[in-house]
């Protein structure tokens, strides 16, 4: 059976963000490449909503595959946590998550695993479903159990929200993200999209078009990391520090707003690379533009 290079892709990100700390994104950026859109939007989904679910997908494959996690072969257990996000939180038939998570055990060249693995995403398809839809959510630790948080961040939340709020928190925090644009307001294109009500320079689009991209027409945004940078209020002539920069979102918009000089801080300088890059590709690599780790 042939694996969907979504899928393949997906399971690479998986693996390298649990077993080699790599960042989702430079992961996914690296297993994607030259992907199809279609498949490169399947596959980041299926990719970053494993990793945002990974507590309770590990909680279910525990309990239905009666083996801890830990002990699992790397791409035994990154095949079973794609495959069980699949059976809980997608839309995915069944059948191909199943055949496809144990083809790509076999794809890892662990056919002695084949077997195991194939029990157990049965097993999931079976009964994954209803043991998440079943966790109780009463307490801060439950939440963070069925909702896929540490402990002490639903704590805190609980402590400070109320139950209500915090588990509308969480339950927002999990939902697929908007994909929203920022507009560069210094190197306008035809960039077809909604305007946003409440941000202004951003735009709601079907897709990410590369073009628009490569152009640097459009930055890839969220609305809040947008409002983030309008509430600095850098003005005219003003010396921002922009810390944890990477991958350099707010501080092109900073750049963009006013006429500033900017130092752009963070600890890893294979990110700081990035900053660079969209610095260049924005037409914002000035003089008084600092990249520094």
């Amino acid at each position: 059976m042939n694996i969907s290079p979504a899928r393949r892709a997906a399971f690479q990100t998986v693996q390298r963000v649990f077993e080699d700390d790599a960042y989702a994104d430079r992961a996914f950026r690296s297993a994607a490449e030259g992907l199809e859109p279609r498949e490169r939007a399947l596959g980041q989904r299926l990719a970053y909503g494993t990793v945002q679910r990974v507590r309770t997908l590990d909680h279910g494959i525990e309990q239905l595959g009666k083996r801890p996690v830990v002990k699992l072969d790397p791409p035994v257990r990154a095949a079973l946590r794609l495959g069980a996000y699949q059976l809980a939180f997608s839309d995915v038939a069944a059948h191909a998550a199943v055949n496809e998570s144990v083809e790509l055990v076999r794809a890892a060249g662990l056919e002695r695993a084949v077997k195991f693995t194939n029990a157990v995403m049965r097993r999931l398809a079976l009964g994954l479903g209803e043991l998440v839809e079943l966790l109780p959510e009463g307490t801060a630790d439950e939440a963070a159990l069925k909702h896929s948080y540490p402990d002490w961040v639903a704590q805190v939340w609980w402590r400070d929200l109320g139950r209500d709020d915090a588990l509308a928190l969480m339950r927002a925090q999990n939902e697929a993200p908007e994909t929203v644009v920022r507009l560069n307001t210094l190197r306008r294109g035809p960039v077809a999209g909604e305007p946003d009500e409440q941000i202004p320079g951003a735009l709601h689009v079907d897709r990410i078009e590369d073009c628009d991209l490569a152009a640097g027409f459009i930055w890839p945004q969220s609305r809040g990391s947008q409002l983030a940078g309008l509430a600095v209020g850098a003005q005219e002539g003003e010396r921002v520090l922009d810390l944890c920069a990477a991958p350099g979102g707010k501080t092109t918009q900073l750049l963009e707003l006013a006429d500033i000089e900017l130092v752009a801080l963070d600890s890893d300088e294979t990110r700081l690379a990035r900053v660079r890059e969209n610095l260049a590709r924005l037409k914002l690599d000035r003089p008084g533009v600092d990249v520094v780790a």
